[in-house]
């Protein structure tokens, strides 16, 4: 007799799987794992200044009463594979009722030598209208065609969008979601099947925010490794 099979035709009989032993001593070594090896944050507080992550740089554009405005974002993200556009913000910002108010904004995916520019358009608003009109004049700035607002000016993608709806609740932040209408992309920039992608990246590379407080130009990219026939 095999004592191993019979064992393990047993198992079968009684509904128990011969790798249900395995599985639960794996999650038990992963388990200790996490506990020994890693450092356990509170979520009394905001996790997200204790490690590092990435995310696109973007600069939102507003129409401002009589003015525009201009904010960096990083909370930023297409919403699927259709035409949406989301991003973080918060009531306590004008760009949240700037685009309450004109249902419309425009997104500018800066190169990567322009985060100086990223980095103006922060510059506190001041109450002082003609102050903060002139720091809006001093950032190179181009009209959108079918939104009243601003792009910065040489960024290699532009985003025309149209406010879809404004999920709020998120503590003091809101989601802001657009249907973009229009798109604009920098000839060197653009994917086309004749083109080395690994090479287009390294003689343009992109713009990247390393949260919190840093930033990263990224250069050097590969091919991701797909599991065979997969889909989105």
């Amino acid at each position: 007799m095999n004592i191993g099979q019979n064992a393990a035709d047993q198992n079968q009989c009684y509904g128990r799987s011969p790798f249900v032993h395995s599985i639960k001593t794996a999650v038990l070594d992963t388990k200790k794992e996490l506990i020994e090896d890693f450092v356990p944050i509170t979520t009394d507080f905001s996790i997200w200044q204790r490690f590092f992550t990435v995310a696109p740089l973007i600069v939102v554009g507003t129409k401002e009463e009589k003015g525009y405005d201009l904010a960096p974002k990083h909370m930023a993200t297409p919403l699927g594979q259709s035409n949406y556009f989301g991003f973080v913000c918060t009531p306590r910002h004008a760009t949240y009722h700037n685009i309450k108010s004109s249902g419309e904004f425009t997104v500018s995916f800066p190169k990567a030598d322009q985060v100086a520019l990223a980095s103006l358009s922060a510059s506190p608003r001041c109450e002082d209208s003609v102050k903060s009109e002139y720091l809006i004049k001093s950032l190179p700035t181009i009209k959108a065609t079918s939104v009243d607002a601003l792009f910065i000016a040489a960024s290699y993608l532009y985003l025309e969008c149209e406010l879809f709806k404004i999920i709020d609740g998120f503590d003091d932040y809101s989601f802001i979601t657009g249907t973009i209408k229009a798109v604009f992309v920098h000839p060197d920039y653009v994917r086309v099947s004749e083109k080395d992608e690994q090479l287009q990246i390294m003689q343009n590379p992109l713009l990247a925010y390393i949260a919190e407080g840093r930033f990263a130009t990224i250069s050097n990219t590969y091919n991701f490794p797909f599991p065979k026939d997969f889909k989105r």
